[in-house]
């Protein structure tokens, strides 16, 4: 199987009016109602989902279960973060067939983020 190539992800963040707005039309999904741009944005960018990435990358593990224990964190939570990022089109979730059971594996398709700030 060829290896997916890797893509930066762009958020630009532009001052209009005294107030900072991020671009996310590049992402996928609706916007969270209720949530200002700036406010999702750091909502991505946290320690944990950080280190979530991280361990994605380094370590590629084959599930969320998987995922969530070389976290040492709760499921419900890792999967929660795992949904936003994928939302953002950090990761995708991939299926992968065991026997009869199919299970989702989280799987990095960006090497980079840039974030651009536009005064």
């Amino acid at each position: 199987m060829a290896e997916k190539k890797l893509k930066t992800q762009l958020i630009t963040i532009e001052e209009k009016q005294g107030t900072f707005s991020a671009i996310f039309s590049k992402f996928k999904g609706e916007k969270t109602p209720g949530k200002s741009d700036l406010a999702m944005l750091k909502s991505v960018l946290t320690d944990q989902k950080a280190r979530l990435l991280h361990i994605l990358k380094t370590k590629q593990p084959n599930s969320l279960y998987e995922l969530a224990k070389i976290l040492s964190r709760d499921f419900k939570s890792v999967r929660q973060d795992v949904l936003l990022l994928e939302k953002m089109g950090f990761l995708e979730m991939i299926p992968v067939h065991k026997g009869k059971r199919e299970k989702l594996k989280p799987l990095l398709v960006i090497d980079s983020l840039e974030v651009k700030i536009n005064l």
